[in-house]
């Protein structure tokens, strides 16, 4: 499934709920899905830098594809993490780098977290980023 299929998949699910304490239980339910990252990758150097919680994000480089795992704190924020990893975990760096994340306005996402997880959101992505961009860069052919 493309980056933007998953996007168009999330939108949908989140497009069945007008109350937003319905789409933070979805937030919350993403969160309990996501498998618990071993205690190995909790270090500080897996923290993400911006997060008023605590948010533990870890990439492997599997076949010419960046795979996500991370964990939160806080329940909405693992939710927010999850639904970026579902969003881009399993795709190339490339396709990370050039992907349009419209999903996140589409659903209402930062206008109704607050400022403090937005911030969070943003250094979320921005950190996604840099692993893409680091994997590009170290696994160039030839």
């Amino acid at each position: 499934m493309t980056i933007n299929e998953k996007q168009d998949e999330i939108i949908a699910e989140f497009s069945e709920f007008d109350d937003w304490m319905d789409r933070y239980q979805i937030l919350i339910d993403l969160g309990n899905e996501q498998p618990s990252l071993d205690e190995k990758y909790k270090t500080d150097q897996n923290l993400i830098e911006g997060c008023q919680s605590r948010v533990w994000l870890h990439a492997d480089y599997i076949d010419g594809k960046v795979v996500f795992q991370a964990e939160s704190d806080a329940l909405i924020t693992k939710g927010i993490i999850a639904l970026l990893i579902n969003v881009l975990s399993g795709h190339t760096p490339d396709e990370i780098l050039n992907a349009d994340l419209y999903f996140i306005d589409k659903i209402g996402l930062k206008e109704h977290l607050s400022p403090t997880r937005s911030n969070g959101l943003l250094s979320m992505v921005k950190q996604i980023r840099m692993y893409a961009l680091a994997f590009k860069a170290s696994h160039k052919p030839g």
